[in-house]
């Protein structure tokens, strides 16, 4: 149990300590359009340096391909169209419940507009239990957890291509995910384990592309900073952003880091209006160099309630008409879902799996064990103890 009282003693402190750091983020932010003003004038020439000078740069930049003043409305979605979303849930492995297994939940949406077809809302379980499944992580080192999560990922890629390559009609089609197309964790795994994970999403994405359907991964309250790191290039005091000579200890704060802590979503909400997009950003993440030709780009984007972070692969950033296109529908979405786009909030809402349906999970798993003639089934009296108080 929380106790209010102790606790209110440390709010005072919490209270001065955010007064100050706010008053912080306005110099850095008033800071960064100084120099965002001055990239105006030599972005070419911050593009050639960052270039020459990429194998030696240590901190997460991204490059414009668009300049810097591109502020474009986005346009009015067409009447007749589709859109797809997935998103993911799981009930972990314990091994205090009845039995060491774990589920996938992905949630599944198509919606159809202005047109005579019903939309499909519902999820897709799947059940591991094998020992192949369960374990296979651990040669790598790799929690089984954490496997599961890298599982999901893939599974709500794979699931979104079947499901929009399936519903794809004559009317423009969106599919949509949650969160980013860059996947960090990738860098970690050794060479087996991503080989089971990259390549079906790969693959996903490539049914996409042969069928015409943008992919957009949609970043709400994002935290990245790599496109106001581009603009280090003009802060770094010494001749050349060589990283690797100057700043080597990556513990250590560069003199370059004047904005530091301040997000590319607080910089741009300052220059875009409801309904605009800002340049488009191609990822410098060095996880990329996986992705074979699918390099992902970003750009950011006021839709009304956020300044959210769009995140899209090439083939979709090369055709204008179909990212125009796809940026409408997306808008829409937000509008539709009163600050979040619809499709992804009812994708989530078809995968959670929430207290009930954890608990018939489990029920009908006992009832199985049962039915297979095994004894003794049950949860340990640890599980047993948490879920009530005898106090």
């Amino acid at each position: 149990m929380l106790d209010i009282t102790k606790l209110a003693r440390q709010m005072q402190g919490l209270s001065q300590h955010l007064s100050l750091e706010a008053a912080a983020s306005r110099q850095r932010l008033e800071l960064a359009q100084e120099y965002l003003q001055k990239a105006y004038e030599s972005q070419q020439e911050l593009i050639e340096l960052q270039q020459r000078w990429r194998d030696r740069i240590l901190f997460a930049n991204a490059t414009p391909i668009e300049p810097l003043e591109t502020r474009i409305n986005i346009l009015v979605p067409p009447k007749v169209h589709t859109v797809i979303a997935t998103d993911g849930s799981q009930i972990a492995p314990n091994h205090h419940e009845i039995a060491y297994c774990y589920l996938l939940n992905i949630g599944r949406v198509v919606l159809h507009y202005g047109q005579n077809r019903q939309p499909l809302l519902d999820s897709l379980p799947e059940v591991f239990y094998r020992p192949e499944d369960l374990y296979i992580s651990r040669q790598w080192g790799i929690k089984t957890e954490e496997w599961m999560g890298y599982r999901r990922t893939a599974s709500e890629t794979t699931v979104l291509a079947e499901l929009a390559c399936a519903a794809k009609g004559e009317a423009p089609a969106l599919a949509m995910v949650d969160g980013s197309l860059i996947y960090w964790f990738l860098e970690q795994l050794p060479l087996d384990a991503r080989d089971r994970i990259l390549p079906p999403i790969l693959e996903a994405w490539q049914q996409l592309h042969l069928a015409k359907i943008p992919l957009l991964g949609y970043l709400s309250a994002s935290r990245h900073i790599d496109s106001i790191n581009f603009f280090r290039l003009l802060t770094c005091p010494h001749q050349v952003p060589d990283c690797k000579s100057y700043c080597p200890d990556p513990a250590e704060k560069s003199p370059c880091q004047v904005f530091d802590t301040l997000r590319d979503t607080t910089l741009w909400g300052t220059t875009l209006q409801p309904g605009q997009r800002g340049p488009i950003w191609r990822s410098n993440n060095r996880v990329l160099e996986l992705y074979e030709q699918q390099i992902i780009y970003f750009c950011h984007v006021h839709v009304g309630s956020e300044i959210a972070r769009i995140e899209f692969p090439a083939w979709v950033a090369e055709d204008t008409d179909m990212l125009n296109q796809a940026l409408a529908m997306m808008l829409a979405q937000v509008q539709k879902g009163q600050g979040y786009p619809v499709a992804i909030a009812e994708a989530h809402n078809q995968a959670v799996v929430r207290g009930g349906d954890r608990s018939r999970f489990f029920a009908l798993l006992e009832r199985q064990m049962i039915k297979a003639g095994l004894r003794n089934v049950g949860t340990s009296y640890k599980e047993a103890r948490k879920r009530g108080s005898i106090a």
